[in-house]
């Protein structure tokens, strides 16, 4: 069975933590704000391979950029912003740019993450405060995937963007793990204590 760990990071009301909920349970559930850390686990299977889901989904924190434990334990990322909302979107473009300066500064990782950026709240689009060729640019700037989409009315397009971000995870995992030094397990140790304090199996 593979492990594949996922951190969904955004700014407060991008509707990261509705959008992992719509995809692990189906329902959707508003203005969900959570203000504490929390690990998904789910078992799934994707083309034929069992895997065990780890989703990463940290409390609303507009001002956090340091990221340091997040870029040690997360094997892909998903950026989401609000499409009616520019500060959200000014928010995920640090969070790209701290992921790329980590790709290649001091602690550059032997091999990219899987990152995709989303714009989120597509049904608010007469709200629009984001245009989809600002996020696509975004996106094509930082070599990521791009996708908008809205979590309370596209469940469908939920889950085809978190499946190709698996898919990308996984074609990945093998290559990783060869270069992966010896000290990453009690690093992931280290990682899970921080993380592991709230745990949801779906």
């Amino acid at each position: 069975m593979s492990e594949v760990k996922l951190a969904v990071l955004g700014g407060s009301g991008a509707g990261k933590s509705a959008l992992v909920v719509r995809f692990l349970t189906r329902r959707f559930i508003g203005e969900y704000a959570s203000n504490a850390e929390c690990i998904y686990t789910k078992h799934l299977c994707l083309d034929g391979r069992q895997i065990h889901l780890e989703i990463y989904d940290p409390c609303s924190q507009q001002g956090k950029l340091s990221l340091t434990d997040e870029l040690h334990w997360a094997d892909g990322f998903i950026i989401v912003y609000d499409i009616s909302d520019r500060a959200s979107f000014a928010f995920a473009k640090a969070l790209l740019y701290r992921i790329q300066e980590s790709h290649t500064g001091a602690c550059k990782k032997m091999i990219e993450s899987t990152v995709f950026l989303v714009g989120n709240k597509q049904d608010l689009c007469h709200m629009r405060e984001v245009g989809w060729d600002e996020g696509q640019k975004l996106a094509m700037d930082n070599k990521c995937q791009f996708c908008e989409l809205s979590a309370a009315e596209h469940y469908q397009e939920v889950v085809a963007m978190f499946t190709k971000v698996l898919r990308s995870i996984t074609s990945n995992l093998k290559a990783k793990e060869k270069r992966r030094p010896s000290g990453s397990k009690s690093m992931a140790k280290l990682i899970n204590n921080v993380f592991g304090k709230r745990r949801k199996s779906v």
